[in-house]
């Protein structure tokens, strides 16, 4: 995996163990970090903290010359040691100009400066009195400094451009992101997409929390990366303490993050440029208050790093949290707003019953649970909710148990309305063989139940659930006009990896046993239409998987493709590393090409789908998040993916 192909950056946040006013000490710290992060990890981008050179808490010292000499000094050593490094680094010193004392970042790349930027912001309240020796930025006079025998560009207007990639670099010193309106705030409005913060935070009680939450919301306000170096070992405890606080934010993701950490250490993560740039190019409200700037941009050019698969990891279940904790809550509130969007919605119409079909299969017992807590909501009994079995020639016994368990011991009015004679007859009036399992003997079926939903509904003044499913929308994999409508579709917003933890959830947390007896099965049970006959065995022979691919993939790509744009190479390439030893390479491919032809050739269906509830940032509402032409051609992707699918077999993908 080259990093830079795919258009990621990896930065990192240094922290050293300092010795205050030990400038060569210090120097020997940061270029050893420096050294460590090219070789070992292949990091192109190192913040490190304020005043890293010196030492944050020199105070009264720094204005002594021998220090700012020392300071200039070990700058120049560092430059000489790190001529050879592919790395765009950031360090902290105080610099001095026009008989002023500035605390600045100095900005350098493989021994040549590229800028110097001094902070903005300086406080001088609490236990900092950094106004008692350093300048505001808003008091210099000109746009560059004299410093290891160079005229470097001087300011805090500087961007730094990667001319090998899409990378642009802004930089603020550590108060300058406390304040209302951050330089930052500007830097991105000018193009910057990776912030480094040279900062020296001290610690308190509960201090970290806000601190995690200023920079999450800063990268995240900002669609921008955000990668942070706080002071730590090392500095003077006399009145406070330091603890190496490094955290890196992505689009308000913490990527990385530690503190407390024994000095000398750095942490890394690979942030998407590609992504934030789709970002905000997609939230085009981004650049609506840019005003007019005086911005330099410097250019510097870092090479392509080397193969770093065994250090890049990729989330294979993009949709699904990690985190167990978050995972439980997760569910919750996708549960709340799957059944108030359906509680609104009877409720505004008058509707006091909901029809449903039950197959006992994943999506509809889905619904029925978010159907139950609906009617709750809106303190309708159970009873009002009326689910109906439609057996029909595929049905298993498995799959039909299941829904009458749930119907009973939920306490759902129970229908059941067969549909085989009514299927054949139709067969025989449209004089096709019943023996003849294609797709019109499929659909036949498909539309049968949806007729009988709707004509129940009618007789009971009640209101038809949906129950297709985000993946099965964006694959078509519905029937037109016979799943694929509804009254309103409850799980429209959710993918089938989610839905599958959505049930379990739910039986996780169910009072009654049986209940989640049932859901534990249906979580075991293939997933499939049941529209073809059972095996000699009477078990479930049409697996949907086995049809169009694995629905993990096809979420995998579905997440990339939509709320990430990518195009089919870095979509295969990702997928390939995140399923690897799961699926062949080859395998990956086959199924990425069946979504692509069939995201675009079923839009149609997209295009005219009942009301549902979005959930998540990914939808396909032909109303809000998704308008795209029915008759569009995948041409162009399937192009890029056979390329793609070439440089799989070169090795060179």
């Amino acid at each position: 995996m080259i990093l830079e192909k795919y258009g990621y950056v990896r930065a990192a946040a240094a922290v050293p163990r300092v010795r205050v006013g030990d400038t060569a000490y210090n120097a020997r710290e940061i270029v050893s970090l420096i050294k460590k992060g090219a070789s070992e990890h292949d990091v192109k981008v190192m913040v490190f903290p304020e005043l890293s050179i010196t030492g944050y808490t020199c105070a009264d010292l720094f204005l002594q010359t021998g220090l700012l000499a020392g300071a200039e000094a070990a700058l120049q050593a560092i430059l000489e040691e790190t001529a050879g490094c592919d790395v765009l680094a950031a360090v902290g010193m105080p610099v001095t100009a026009e008989n002023q004392l500035f605390n600045c970042a100095v900005v350098f790349h493989s021994g040549r400066i590229l800028a110097v930027i001094p902070k903005t912001f300086v406080p001088n309240y609490n236990e900092f009195y950094e106004k008692r020796w350093f300048t505001s930025a808003a008091a210099r006079l000109g746009d560059t400094v004299r410093l290891c025998g160079a005229e470097v560009p001087f300011g805090e207007n500087i961007l730094f451009r990667n001319e090998s990639s899409q990378l642009v670099v802004g930089v603020e010193i550590c108060e300058d992101l406390w304040m209302p309106i951050p330089p930052s705030s500007r830097h991105v409005l000018f193009g910057a997409n990776l912030i480094l913060n040279l900062s020296a935070s001290n610690e308190t009680v509960t201090k970290s929390d806000y601190r995690r939450d200023l920079i999450r919301q800063q990268s995240a306000r900002c669609l921008t990366g955000y990668v942070f170096s706080s002071a730590g070992q090392g500095e003077s405890t006399t009145d406070v303490v330091f603890n190496g606080h490094a955290l890196i934010a992505a689009n308000g993701v913490i990527a990385g993050e530690s503190s407390w950490t024994e000095a000398p250490a750095y942490i890394y993560a690979d942030i998407d440029m590609e992504k934030l740039h789709n970002d905000r190019r997609k939230f085009n409200s981004f650049m609506d208050k840019r005003e007019p700037g005086d911005y330099r941009v410097i250019g510097f050019l870092t090479q392509a790093g080397r193969d770093v698969k065994e250090s890049f990891t990729v989330e294979a279940h993009p949709f699904i949290p990690r985190d167990e904790t978050e995972k439980f809550s997760r569910c919750k509130e996708i549960i709340k707003l799957q059944s108030t969007g359906l509680a609104e919605r009877m409720w505004k119409t008058g509707i006091k019953k909901a029809v449903l079909g039950l197959s006992g299969g994943l999506d509809s017992t889905l619904a029925l649970l978010v159907t139950t807590e609906a009617v709750k909501a809106l303190r309708l009994p159970e009873s009002s909710i009326i689910g109906i079995t439609m057996p029909g020639p595929g049905t298993t016994d498995r799959t039909y148990q299941n829904a009458l368990t749930l119907m009973k011991e939920l306490g759902v009015t129970p229908k059941e309305i067969p549909i085989g004679e009514a299927c054949f007859q139709h067969y025989v009036n449209i004089g096709h063989p019943a023996d003849v399992y294609d797709v019109t003997f499929e659909n036949a079926q498909a539309r049968e139940r949806t007729q009988i939903l709707m004509d129940v509904a009618n007789q009971e003044g009640g209101l038809v659930v949906g129950t297709g499913d985000l993946s099965e929308l964006a694959l078509g994999w519905c029937t037109y006009n016979g799943d694929h409508m509804s009254h309103y579709g409850v799980n429209s917003g959710v993918p089938k990896t989610l839905v599958r933890h959505l049930v379990s959830w739910y039986a996780d947390t169910a009072d009654n046993k049986k209940v989640s007896a049932a859901l534990y099965d249906i979580l075991d049970t293939p997933i499939s239409p049941e529209l073809l006959p059972p095996d000699p065995k009477g078990e479930i022979a049409q697996k949907t998987e086995d049809t169009v691919g694995p629905y993990e993939l096809h979420d995998f790509f579905l997440f990339h493709f939509l709320r990430n744009g990518f195009a089919p190479a870095k979509i295969l390439k990702l997928a390939t590393l995140a399923f690897d030893g799961v699926y062949q390479p080859e395998v990956v491919c086959k199924w990425l090409e069946t979504f692509y032809k069939r995201f675009f050739s079923q839009q149609f269906k997209r295009s005219c789908l009942p009301d549902g509830v979005k959930v998540g940032s990914v939808c396909l509402s032909p109303r809000g998040d998704w308008r795209m032409p029915s008759d569009s051609s995948a041409a162009l992707w399937l192009e890029d993916l056979k390329k793609a699918e070439e440089e799989l077999k070169n090795g060179t993908l």
